[in-house]
């Protein structure tokens, strides 16, 4: 089993930082691919970024060039979400996920209760 716990969230202003922790226990996750998802009000849960075991990133259109995935494999076992230049359309509760078959697989088989991330305009 794996256990993932985000952190990070909050309320910043438009044009501002914010970076999400996701820290996972049970198992290490080197093995696994990882990802960050948001659900904004009244929208379906639209994938943000992923990378894959080795280190290889996917992002989605929206977030290119302003959200940067990492992971920690070794003491910390977690997974960051770096996002710059927040918009007020950047408003979700963010998730992590776990994948044992990788990030492309769009499989997901652990996840995280999310953090809410506001921006105002």
């Amino acid at each position: 089993q794996v256990q993932l716990v985000e952190s990070g969230g909050g309320l910043v202003q438009a044009g501002g930082s914010l970076r999400l922790s996701c820290a996972a226990s049970g198992r290490i996750l080197s093995s696994y691919g990882m990802g960050w998802f948001r659900q904004a009000p009244g929208k379906e849960r639209e994938f943000v970024a992923g990378i894959s075991w080795n280190g290889l990133t996917y992002y989605a259109d929206s977030v290119k060039g302003q959200f940067t995935i990492s992971r920690d494999n070794a003491a910390k076992n977690t997974v960051y979400l770096q996002m710059n230049s927040l918009k007020p359309e950047d408003t979700a509760v963010y998730s992590c996920a776990a994948s044992l078959t990788g990030v492309v697989s769009h499989r997901w088989d652990y996840w995280g209760q999310g953090t809410q991330v506001t921006v105002s305009s």
